[in-house]
């Protein structure tokens, strides 16, 4: 059965209503990140923004030099370490307080959310900041837990191997709020009647949250996951306030890498193909996501 085609009127009506907001992605994000993919090919810094004379086109030598670097290698394995540790955590928690605040043993659920949810908007660095005092070597509140239970206080931010794992718990702390928000509306469409079922056929708790609430969970579980996954690869204002990357550049991120070499050094090209490699992970990552949603799917 063909569709009937839409009067020109009413074709031309909607391309008038929608071209304002058409024209400001044009200008404000696909003009400048056009701009910036062309910046990455050339060896654009502080004598070329000074002197657009100075400006040369470079070719992949910055990608190249990109690979080379021990620097970006360095900054990708934390990166991947905050978002394969980070990610699964807050997501993990983000569903377990999600179902605890669904069931019915506990009272008071509004101001419950209300609390979860207020640090999603604090400032993040305001909460950055506060968090640095609670990892204070000697006056900090975790370290007083510590000495409390007999335990040698932990330098969280001087020692190299405490400095991302203190990051990545004041990261799921700051944000499991909104995932949790997100899964409550999930569990909240989920017909009560395929609980009904699974208790006839003589299912328990753990067999209906595995058969039941899982399967139907997937698409939030799809969305929570893409959208954890691409915040948590932006990792910058946390290692930024908290350590500056270091110790010993443990905590440098791809974006405080880019951010170092754009607005630090003015290597305004390299630190341009240091985003669109960042794009391109992400990418792969999402697909690699979409991927599997398919195959648990069928």
């Amino acid at each position: 059965m063909n569709t009937p085609a839409l009067p020109i009127g009413t074709v031309r009506a909607a391309w008038f209503f929608v071209a304002p907001a058409l024209l400001l992605i044009v200008v404000f994000f696909f003009v400048p990140v056009l701009a910036a993919f062309c910046l990455s090919f050339t060896d654009f810094d502080i004598y070329a923004l000074a002197n657009p004379d100075h400006l040369r086109v470079v070719g992949l030598k910055n990608y190249q030099e990109l690979l080379a670097s021990d620097d970006f290698w360095k900054a990708i394995g934390n990166t991947f370490y905050f978002v394969l540790v980070g990610g699964p955590l807050s997501v993990g928690i983000s569903l377990g307080t999600a179902l605890l605040l669904q069931s019915k043993v506990v009272r008071f659920k509004s101001f419950f959310r209300t609390v979860f949810f207020a640090p999603v908007v604090t400032t993040i660095v305001a909460v950055a900041v506060v968090w640095r005092y609670l990892y204070h070597t000697k006056y900090g509140f975790l370290n007083y837990i510590l000495h409390f239970l007999g335990i040698n206080p932990v330098d969280w931010l001087g020692d190299p191997a405490w400095a991302m794992p203190a990051i990545i718990l004041m990261a799921v702390w700051k944000g499991f709020g909104y995932n949790m928000v997100i899964f409550i509306a999930g569990l909240q469409n989920i017909p009560d009647e395929l609980y009904e079922s699974a208790r006839i056929d003589g299912a328990g708790a753990w067999q209906q949250f595995w058969h039941v609430t899982l399967p139907m969970l997937a698409p939030t579980f799809l969305f929570v996951g893409l959208m954890t996954m691409i915040g948590y690869f932006q990792l910058f204002a946390e290692p930024y306030v908290m350590t500056l990357g270091g110790p010993l550049q443990s905590t440098v991120s791809i974006v405080y890498l880019m951010y170092e070499q754009g607005f630090k050094w003015w290597n305004l090209g390299y630190a341009a193909a240091v985003a669109f490699v960042l794009f391109a992970i992400m990418l792969v990552a999402t697909l690699i996501q979409f991927r599997l949603q398919k195959t648990d799917a069928s």
